[in-house]
């Protein structure tokens, strides 16, 4: 009975037209969340399921409900911030780890620097994507003993040595890292928390490009090496400090990757309602509509240059949660599509061009519109393509 009422229900009220629907359940709960550049024909496809996933869903769903929205672009990001949100039982997408990794310095007590290959809402900092898990668990081990940061689960008892304790028979430490110098000790009270916290710090640095600390108690632990003739050990050290400096120049590359994620994105919509999208690095700042007059390009050209205004953060190569899986899916997007990727343009680029040439060319526009008088040049397409890749 209640699967032919849904039926009824989207063959009456469902339309053809780009949107993202939800199977609910009966006490409200989001099932699955899905989207369709056709909603009514996708709907309707569930009910000639008889079997599998799909049969089931249909059968413990109570209801469903869906929201039109102008284009597919939109309807993949509303998607995903629904399932990250919700995470239904019967999606997969967006809750699993893609095929990349990330650097991750966890936020717990005494942090880890840890290979992630999924990105979670967990107050972590994230560093990449990279393409190669093997090799970057490699220069991540590197990275911590490095600076003696512990790779032990996330469980691990932490007893600092400044911590006051009743009792302090002496606690022994829980690997063997720490009787081989390579960990700083959290677990046996070897260190303070400042030295331990200091430590971190200095990993993040590494990993935003502020700082050498790890490669340089990597060179000089070469050097001690060699001068006591213990060739095989420098010879570790060696490739331990050039994986460190392959690790270095990818995170620095980073930030200026995503800068070239700032794209201005015009996308015609159903019915008419054309889009005008603002990634800014990477991810989906905002939306408006596509200015069609003279007096809308102003009012949308004070909004562009609002919204790509340089800022600090730009020069942050740490990415939390959500920043991470949007911009993944905006480079995914764009790597599958390369006709897309030509209608999207950079917001200096958008700005001559949505502008009338009086405006442009006026003193007092350019001292308003910092983006027009400092625009850079335009990347080729082969960097603009180099920088998808290293995203995908």
């Amino acid at each position: 009975m209640a699967r032919r009422r849904l039926k009824e229900h989207v063959l009456s009220r469902a339309e053809n037209r780009p949107g993202v629907y939800r199977w609910l359940s009966g006490d409200g709960r989001i099932l699955y969340v899905g989207k369709s550049v056709r909603t009514r024909s996708r709907l309707l496809s569930y009910f000639g399921e008889t079997g599998g996933k799909v049969a089931r869903l249909v059968r413990e769903a109570a209801a469903v409900a869906w929201d039109y929205v102008p284009n597919e672009f939109a309807a993949l990001h509303r998607e995903m911030r629904l399932i990250r949100a919700w995470q239904p039982d019967y999606n997969v997408e967006h809750k699993r780890g893609r095929r990349v990794a990330f650097v991750k310095v966890t936020r717990e007590r005494a942090p880890r620097v840890v290979v992630a290959t999924r990105v979670e809402d967990d107050g972590a900092r994230y560093y990449g994507p990279f393409s190669r898990v093997g090799w970057l668990a490699e220069a991540t081990s590197d990275l911590a003993r490095a600076l003696g940061l512990r790779d032990c689960p996330g469980a691990t008892p932490v007893h600092f040595g400044d911590q006051v304790e009743m009792f302090s028979p002496g606690r022994p430490p829980m690997c063997l890292r720490a009787e081989t110098g390579s960990c700083l000790a959290p677990c046996a009270g070897r260190c303070t928390g400042a030295e331990y916290r200091g430590r971190a710090s200095a990993a993040r640095a590494f990993l935003e490009g502020r700082g050498r600390a790890p490669l340089e108690a990597v060179a000089r632990a070469m050097e001690a090496a060699a001068e006591r003739l213990a060739f095989e050990e420098a010879a570790r050290l060696r490739d331990r400090l050039a994986r460190l400096e392959k690790l270095r120049n990818h995170v620095s590359a980073f930030p200026g990757r995503r800068r070239n994620m700032n794209l201005v994105y015009s996308v015609p919509g159903f019915g008419g309602e054309d889009r005008l999208y603002l990634i800014r690095r990477g991810r989906l700042h905002s939306d408006l509509p596509l200015p069609k007059t003279v007096e809308d390009r102003q009012r949308a050209a004070g909004v562009v240059e609002a919204v790509f205004r340089p800022a600090a953060e730009d020069r942050d190569a740490g990415l939390d949660a959500g920043a991470a899986a949007e911009a993944l899916l905006a480079a995914k997007w764009f790597s599958r599509r390369p006709r897309e990727r030509r209608r999207a343009m950079e917001p200096n680029r958008w700005l001559a061009t949505c502008l009338p040439a009086a405006a442009c060319s006026s003193s007092s526009a350019a001292a308003e519109s910092p983006l027009l008088w400092r625009r850079p040049p335009r990347a080729s397409s082969a960097d603009e393509a180099s920088c998808l890749r290293a995203w995908r």
